[in-house]
């Protein structure tokens, strides 16, 4: 009877239950910025591949996965407020290995996607956040937070983090704010010079 009553309402809350699209995760996880815990699949144009995994609960898990039928399936993922550069990507693809654990805390869903805070632990002790991480190696631009009312707390919360982690990139000139040497500088304005450009096209005609 109490195991029965256990399973009743973890199914109630949803405890145990794989999410295997963005779809199915009730709304009041989403307005309540739930997190949740993953396995990455794989990184793609399209943004994160993240198998949920569920709490394990040691009575109630082993008796509802005899119920549980067919092959979980990835749910796509999106970093809140980034936007990715090519290079953002990817760095993810190295730094997120295949069934690696990864925390998402849910910020919106935009149809099939899911928009949240990215998380990944290193170490027993500490994790940080892949958001904050892209911005702050100059992999990403700030974005604005999908599916998120720009007048509510919660925006203006994430906002003013994620930009945070971007001025610093921009101040240590990372990644796509990283600056020019002078002389770099010098020979494009070389380079970029009409008198300079006229002179390159006379010596190859001189020389073909």
């Amino acid at each position: 009877m109490a195991v029965a009553g256990v399973i009743v309402i973890a199914r109630s809350i949803k405890l145990v239950t794989t999410f295997q699209a963005a779809s199915e995760i009730p709304a009041r996880f989403i307005e309540r910025n739930v997190s949740l815990r993953g396995k990455v699949h794989s990184i793609t144009e399209r943004g994160l591949e993240v198998e949920h995994v569920p709490i394990y609960l040691p009575v109630v898990s082993p008796f509802l996965s005899k119920y549980k039928g067919g092959c979980t399936s990835p749910m796509l993922v999106h970093l809140a407020g980034v936007e990715l550069t090519p290079e953002g990507r990817v760095w993810l693809q190295k730094n997120l290995a295949p069934a690696q654990t990864v925390w998402l805390k849910l910020i919106s869903r935009e149809d099939d996607i899911l928009h949240c805070l990215v998380s990944q632990s290193k170490g027993s002790m500490w994790s940080y956040c892949l958001n904050e991480e892209v911005l702050r190696l100059g992999l990403a631009r700030t974005a604005p937070v999908v599916g998120v009312l720009p007048d509510s707390s919660l925006y203006w919360r994430l906002l003013k983090r994620l930009h945070k982690a971007e001025v610093k990139a921009e101040r240590k000139g990372r990644g796509l704010w990283k600056q020019d040497s002078l002389w770099e500088r010098a020979s494009k304005v070389v380079m970029d010079n009409a008198l300079f450009r006229l002179i390159r096209r006379i010596l190859k005609k001189t020389f073909d």
